[in-house]
């Protein structure tokens, strides 16, 4: 029997290990709608105090927490200051715009992070004629960045200067728990300079389901409100809390294997001909690279891949993303490398032209 493949199309890919389903089987529920499940309770109490806030409430994704923390700042008519490919923008369709009718102006930043010289500028007049600039978004780490981590005094610069400017402040921190392992600074230092910071269970951790969003009990309060709009509020939801209460007990610190992962990763396909790494420097647990057309698309290529049993994403006409989890073990990177060394080796041979056919070219 072939091999499993193996799966590094994203950190949404892991499945609850044994110790997590038995912690959920075994899970204390109630009616979470009227904040009477207590493994949910327990879940919001634990997050919000690990990112030093005074509450938090658990949504089933990071596209909800995202859209309810720009609800919570914004009426119709704000706009939104956010890089060009942050998730906010990038991956929610348009949901500041259909959920809350907010106007998005962006930024294109540095592998996903940006200055205040870039932004600066970027607040509109107190004019009747404007949009009002209200909410500042910034995502750490950056996903599109390439698992990029911001420079904390970064953050907080940006984060005193929109706050200067009346703004308040949002992070997307779905993969927060990688830049607090990636730089040992904890949760509580990277959330302090933000209103509101959204994070996410069912990539890195490793559970099954949810986000939450963390800010002050006001928010929170109206929090729940947006939440049951938007259709997230849910009954006896402690079975899936106590994944995510597992997952921040056991997954954190192992998340530094998962970086070691990705950069041996990328260090076994540097060299391949046909293929660049980029960013070069893999902070966390995702490698972008692209693949030279005489390999293919990026579709192409991962088509090729996909046969020889390993999975990769891609994201454009070139470009393929790779990402390490809890389910991905160095055996499998290794075998990743070797795929990808062979398959870039027979599409380059596949693309070369006979003698012959060159011969006619003179």
């Amino acid at each position: 029997m072939s091999e499993p493949a193996i799966d590094l199309r994203s950190d949404t890919a892991t499945r609850p290990t044994p110790a997590m389903r038995a912690a959920m089987a075994s899970a204390e529920v109630g009616d979470d709608v009227s904040a009477e499940d207590p493994t949910m309770n327990r879940l919001q109490e634990r997050i919000a105090a690990m990112l030093g806030k005074e509450a938090a409430l658990f949504v089933p994704s990071g596209t909800m927490s995202n859209q309810i923390g720009v609800r919570l700042h914004c009426i119709p008519g704000d706009e939104v200051i956010l890089e060009e490919s942050s998730h906010i923008y990038a991956y929610e369709q348009g949901g500041v715009a259909q959920l809350s009718g907010c106007a998005t102006r962006t930024i294109k930043g540095d592998y996903g992070v940006f200055t205040l010289e870039q932004v600066q500028d970027l607040v509109r007049p107190n004019n009747c004629h404007y949009a009002r600039s209200r909410l500042l978004c910034l995502e750490n780490t950056s996903n599109r960045g390439g698992g990029s981590v911001w420079p904390l005094a970064r953050i907080q610069e940006l984060c005193d200067w929109a706050h200067e400017q009346g703004m308040a402040t949002h992070l997307d921190g779905a993969r927060l728990f990688n830049a607090v392992v990636a730089s040992g600074i904890p949760a509580t230092e990277w959330s302090k300079p933000f209103d509101t910071v959204s994070v996410c269970f069912s990539k890195g951790l490793g559970a099954p389901v949810g986000s939450a969003i963390c800010g002050t009990r006001k928010h929170i309060d109206h929090a729940i409100r947006v939440r049951k709009v938007f259709g997230g509020g849910m009954r006896q939801a402690g079975i899936i809390a106590a994944g995510a209460l597992h997952a921040l007990e056991h997954h954190i610190d192992r998340m530094a294997d998962d970086h070691r992962l990705a950069r041996r990763f990328a260090d076994l396909i540097r060299d391949v001909d046909g293929i660049v790494v980029d960013p070069p420097r893999i902070e966390t647990n995702i490698v972008y690279f692209y693949v030279d057309p005489k390999l293919g698309t990026a579709a192409e290529f991962a088509g090729v891949l996909k046969q020889h049993g390993l999975l990769v994403g891609a994201l454009g006409k070139q470009q393929i993303r790779a990402v390490t989890h809890l389910d991905i073990n160095a055996e499998q990177i290794e075998r990743a490398g070797a795929i990808m060394q062979e398959a870039a080796l027979r599409c380059l041979e596949s693309s070369r032209p006979t003698t012959a056919a060159a011969g006619a070219y003179g």
